[in-house]
């Protein structure tokens, strides 16, 4: 995932989750903004619940990957929250569920 298609800013992140519903999938809560700019962009918050910096950091290069290897339709900013029940799982099971709800929600092209 490029650095350009990345949501960072706290603001972006409060502005999409009160604003918009939350899509939930077995691990993952999912919130979904759809915008008239010209790329999309994806955010990932892991709870400090779920494991000291190596686990989180880990989740997210693995989540960082998975949303890599697929081509994404335009005009959307994403935030995918990871779930307790994700420790438990390895990086196929993760891989299947993560793009199963995204292609629910018609984000890929």
């Amino acid at each position: 995932m490029k650095k350009k298609n990345i949501l960072k800013n706290n603001y972006d992140f409060q502005r999409i989750i009160h604003t918009q519903k939350p899509y939930r999938y077995k691990d993952y809560i999912i919130y979904v903004e759809r915008t008239n700019s010209l790329r999309y962009h994806f955010g990932i918050s892991v709870s400090k619940k779920l494991g000291n910096a190596v686990v989180r950091n880990r989740l997210k290069r693995q989540i960082r990957s998975i949303i890599h290897e697929k081509d994404y339709q335009n005009n959307f900013n994403c935030i995918i929250i990871l779930g307790k029940g994700i420790i438990g799982k390895n990086y196929q099971e993760m891989k299947m569920n993560l793009l199963d709800a995204l292609g629910k929600l018609n984000l890929y092209r």
